[in-house]
C-alpha cells in the first residue's frame, strides 16, 4: 500500500488525484500546518529529512520513501501504470511534450508564482509594523519589474500550447496535466484566467473528472495561501 503524507492546502494533492485515476489503494496521512506561520510541521521531517509534502512511502517496497511531485509522479506511473493510460508510450512525441510539462511545472511554472506570493506578504505580519512600509514598496517594486511580466509570459505561453489539444502532452489526458493542474490552479488564484479561455477550460475538464471530484471531497481544492 502507498502511504501518502499531505500537507494542507499544497502540492500533495496532485498526488492524491493521482492514485485517485490510477485505482490504487493508499492511505492518507495529513498533516497541518502552523496557523500563524503556514509553515509545515515538524512531523513531516520523521517521514523525510526535508520536511516538505508531497512525499510517499511505499510499504509493498521495504517501505521506500519518495520526495518531490515530478519523481513522485514518475515513481508512480513506473510501478502502477502498466497500460499507460496516464503517459504516452516512451519515445513518441507526446511522451517528449508530457516530460517537459511533467517538469516545466515545478521548474518555471511554480518559482515566480511563489514569489509572488512571498513578496506581497511583506507588508503583513510577522513582518514588524515599521518595517512593513518599504516591504511593501519593495514588493511592488519586484511586481512591477519582474513578476507581473514573468508570470504574463508563463500565461501566455500555456495558453499558446493548448490551441491544437485540450491536455498539454496532446489529446490524450496524462499525468503531465495533473502536475500542470497545480501552476494552473496558482495562476488562477494569483491573478485570474479571465481572458484566457483555453486555461479556462483545461480547468473546467480538469474538475470534470470523477478522480478529481473524489480527491476534493476528501482534502478540498488548492487555493493559492492569501487569496
Amino acid at each position: 500500500m502507498i502511504e501518502v503524507h499531505h500537507l494542507e492546502n499544497s502540492r500533495s494533492q496532485r498526488v492524491v488525484w493521482l492514485l485517485e485515476e490510477l485505482g490504487v489503494e493508499y492511505e492518507l496521512i495529513t498533516h497541518r500546518r502552523d496557523p500563524s506561520t503556514l509553515m509545515a510541521p515538524d512531523s513531516l521531517r520523521a517521514v523525510h529529512p526535508l520536511g516538505k509534502a508531497p512525499v510517499i512511502r511505499d510499504r509493498a517496497r521495504n517501505g521506500r520513501v519518495i520526495a518531490e511531485s515530478g519523481a513522485i509522479i514518475d515513481y508512480l506511473i513506473h510501478h502502477h501504470d502498466a497500460e499507460e493510460r496516464l503517459a504516452p508510450p516512451r519515445g513518441s512525441d507526446a511522451w517528449e511534450r508530457y516530460c517537459f510539462w511533467l517538469h516545466h511545472a515545478e521548474g518555471s511554472g511554480m518559482p515566480p508564482l511563489v514569489m509572488g506570493l512571498v513578496f506581497s506578504r511583506l507588508g503583513q505580519p510577522p513582518v514588524p509594523a515599521l518595517a512593513r512600509p518599504l516591504g511593501r514598496l519593495f514588493a511592488r517594486g519586484v511586481e512591477q519589474q519582474y513578476l507581473g511580466p514573468e508570470i504574463r509570459r508563463l500565461r501566455d505561453f500555456w495558453e499558446s500550447e493548448l490551441v491544437a489539444e485540450p491536455w498539454f502532452a496532446g489529446k490524450a489526458f496524462s499525468a503531465a496535466d495533473i502536475q500542470m493542474s497545480f501552476a494552473v490552479l496558482a495562476m488562477a488564484g494569483r491573478g485570474g484566467l479571465a481572458g484566457y479561455p483555453r486555461l479556462e477550460g483545461f480547468l473546467a475538464a480538469c474538475r470534470e473528472r470523477e478522480a478529481y471530484r473524489r480527491t476534493v471531497s476528501l482534502i478540498g481544492e488548492f487555493r493559492l495561501a492569501g487569496d
